[in-house]
């Protein structure tokens, strides 16, 4: 793929297609993943001259929350780590992040949209999401060799984002216009050979 270095797993359509999963309308969950800087949102917004996506994060309600209480939507590491924190708290009590993007999904099975793209940082929140979806779905790593890959943000949901065995790995280094069209070809690839056997 022109512009990206892109770790395939060969045998996901294969294992997909074994267990049977239901193909509703080729509906793709992509859970997509980066530290922060790596341009994941505006790969998101070059997704959605092609298809019919829905974006979602596990962040969100606990960003509503957050709100309520003297968060102002800052992006400092302070923030991140306050965010990371109270995000980690109300997993622990009652789950509401997986809650959210879990009803998040089962809207997406009754709506048009092709791909729903799921943000999470934690491993184990990954985990948690994919065990509960029925249809295809992928782990993608966007990664971008300007990114100081060594820089630590002082929570463990940005500082491990790596630390997952990803389905495939993005590379965004090429210029914004460039970048765009290949993530979106990158994208179609791997939709024709989940759903239509095509390598």
């Amino acid at each position: 793929m022109i512009g990206s270095s892109p770790i395939l797993n060969t045998g996901w359509a294969i294992t997909v297609k074994k267990k049977g999963f239901a193909f509703m309308k080729n509906k793709l969950v992509i859970v997509i993943n980066g530290k922060g800087g790596v341009g994941k949102d505006a790969l998101c917004d070059a997704l959605k001259i092609s298809y019919k996506t829905k974006n979602v994060s596990t962040i969100t309600p606990i960003k509503n929350i957050a709100s309520n209480y003297g968060w102002n939507g800052e992006k400092d590491e302070k923030s991140r780590r306050f965010l990371a924190e109270l995000k980690r708290v109300f997993a622990e009590y009652n789950d509401l992040p997986t809650k959210y993007i879990v009803d998040e999904y089962r809207s997406f099975l009754e709506d048009d949209n092709d791909i729903m793209l799921v943000h999470i940082r934690e491993s184990n929140e990954i985990e948690k999401f994919i065990r509960q979806v029925s249809t295809p779905v992928i782990a993608l790593l966007i990664k971008r060799s300007v990114i100081d890959n060594a820089k630590k943000y002082g929570n463990d949901a940005d500082d491990q984002v790596e630390n997952y065995p990803y389905d495939y790995i993005y590379n965004n280094d090429l210029p914004l216009k460039e970048s765009s069209m290949a993530f979106v070809s990158f994208i179609s690839d791997i939709k024709n050979k989940i759903f239509n056997g095509i390598e």
